[in-house]
């Protein structure tokens, strides 16, 4: 394997951490109920606390920060399984799935809820980036 692609394989994998400690802290906010400080703006368009607490913050029962350690970790998993064929295949098709998520997140923040969460947009961005290093054909 070259040198290039280790790297590679190793910012996927510093990406999906930073998006699974991103997505746990979100989990503990909710699961506190407010008393682990929310770290971001509560007023204007920037108001993290009223997208995290909109109807559009849970997917069924459970809230997407929980369903975003999912994704990360099962990326992660699949970074490590190494190889072409099918673990290739299901690495795409995870990271096609949590893009297309994420765009429908960001449309419910700007145009359900109106408001947008910065510690979302982190984990929207983290998304986007490892859907281009797992699409972009750089990953053995």
């Amino acid at each position: 394997m070259s040198p290039g692609r280790l790297g590679t394989r190793a910012v996927a994998g510093l990406l999906c951490v930073l998006g699974v400690l991103v997505s746990a802290y979100l989990t503990l906010v909710e699961v506190t109920q407010g008393r682990l400080p929310l770290a971001c703006p509560t007023v204007g368009v920037i108001n993290c606390e009223r997208v995290l607490t909109s109807p559009q913050s849970t997917f069924g029962p459970v809230p997407v920060p929980v369903l975003g350690i999912a994704w990360f970790v099962v990326l992660g998993a699949l970074l490590i399984a190494r190889g072409a064929g099918i673990v290739a295949t299901l690495r795409s098709a995870w990271a096609l799935a949590g893009l297309a998520f994420v765009l429908y997140f960001v449309y419910a923040e700007l145009f359900l809820v109106g408001a947008i969460c910065v510690w979302c947009t982190v984990t929207h961005l983290l998304v986007f980036a490892l859907c281009l290093l797992v699409l972009g054909g750089t990953l053995p």
